[in-house]
């Protein structure tokens, strides 16, 4: 079901000093920060040869990397994400195998323009999956 991995997503306290970092010290290719208001962060894409990483920050008050960073003061590793070929059949598939769809269970439209999901991480050996429809 699950296909290529899209990315690693990776919590961090100071946006610009993160990107910096990748761009500056390991010579990857960063591209701009994009805020994604439905999602509650702000996005910074390291694209890479195979997959591309994900910087995120908290955007708003109620962003849920406000608790991770809260939690983790130096940021890591919040979520992988892979891709799907359908969405819908894919949640329907995990939900019937008793896997937790986080939120109200529907896709939200993501960072790359893509319906996406989330699953808990309690399902998944304490790493949150988001899914992303290819």
């Amino acid at each position: 079901m699950i296909g290529r991995l899209n990315h690693v997503a990776i919590a961090v306290p100071d946006l610009q000093a993160a990107a910096e970092q990748y761009r500056n010290t390991l010579g990857a290719t960063v591209g701009p920060a994009q805020d994604e208001p439905d999602h509650g962060v702000t996005v910074v894409f390291i694209e890479l040869p195979n997959t591309k990483i994900e910087l995120l920050y908290p955007l708003g008050q109620d962003s849920p990397i406000k608790g991770f960073l809260e939690k983790n003061p130096a940021g890591g590793i919040h979520h992988m994400c892979y891709e799907v070929e359908d969405i819908l059949a894919a949640r329907d598939r995990l939900k019937a195998e008793g896997a937790r769809v986080l939120g109200n269970g529907e896709p939200k439209i993501g960072a790359h323009g893509k319906p996406v999901l989330f699953l808990h991480p309690k399902d998944f050996n304490g790493c949150l999956i988001e899914l992303e429809q290819i």
